[in-house]
């Protein structure tokens, strides 16, 4: 079988990918190109087929999905009742005798401000 020669021509990042890739393997950048030209042309040719990995991987994200919203929901009803006791115990050393009313209105107005500080910390 007589070789064929072509000429590639890379953008730069991908001669960057590439002579990293040829130092990872101790090879020359040429073999490290052969080795990716046969290994992209066997991935096109060869697709992997769909089947039970990706029913299995999107059942797995589903349930992780879940999972995070109970933990939101859990985290969410702790920030309440720690906004909670905080009222009460300050309350109780303020030794201000407050109504139920007044001090859920507290809570609350705690509760919504350590939400809304918690939606200022994200990106």
């Amino acid at each position: 079988m007589k070789p064929v020669q072509y000429t590639v021509r890379l953008p730069a990042s991908l001669d960057n990918a590439l002579r990293s890739l040829a130092r990872q393997q101790d090879t020359s950048v040429y073999a490290a190109l052969q080795l990716s030209v046969k290994a992209g042309i066997a991935a096109l040719a060869n697709p992997p087929a769909p089947g039970t990995d990706d029913r299995e991987l999107v059942a797995e994200l589903a349930t992780l999905g879940t999972r995070v919203v109970d933990v939101e929901r859990l985290l969410d009803r702790t920030l309440f009742t720690a906004c909670a006791a905080y009222a009460y115990a300050r309350s109780a050393a303020l030794g201000a005798r407050k109504s139920d009313e007044v001090l859920t209105s507290e809570i609350n107005a705690a509760y919504d401000r350590q939400r809304r500080l918690s939606q200022e910390d994200r990106p």
